[in-house]
């Protein structure tokens, strides 16, 4: 998909494939709210706890006040977002969700 995104959503992307390289997981992702701040995180498994890198980026933002999501980026080997990961963009407004390769390369967007 060729597609020339704005440089903040560019930017989340870049964030989201940090983390996932940092962490060395499936996924990353990161998430922008409607004051610009930017909260990044990896696929969380625990024994007691799993969440999406989605869904804990979207926890940390809300943990830290945010009300609502501008954007949202998965960087993943899957081809589209899981159901979860969708409704808990839905829950925080309806903001723009990127899925986006390994590469960075665009796969799709979502909401």
């Amino acid at each position: 998909m060729t597609e020339t995104l704005d440089p903040e959503d560019n930017k989340i992307i870049t964030l989201a494939r940090s983390a996932r390289a940092r962490g060395g997981t499936p996924e990353g992702a990161a998430v922008r709210d409607e004051t610009g701040r930017t909260y990044a995180a990896t696929t969380v498994e625990l024994p007691s706890l799993r969440l999406s890198a989605l869904q804990a980026a979207v926890a940390m933002a809300v943990s830290s006040g945010a009300k609502s999501l501008e954007a949202a980026a998965i960087v993943t080997e899957a081809d589209d977002p899981a159901e979860p990961d969708v409704a808990v963009i839905e829950d925080m407004g309806n903001g723009t969700l990127f899925l986006a390769a390994p590469d960075g390369s665009l796969k799709g967007r979502y909401i």
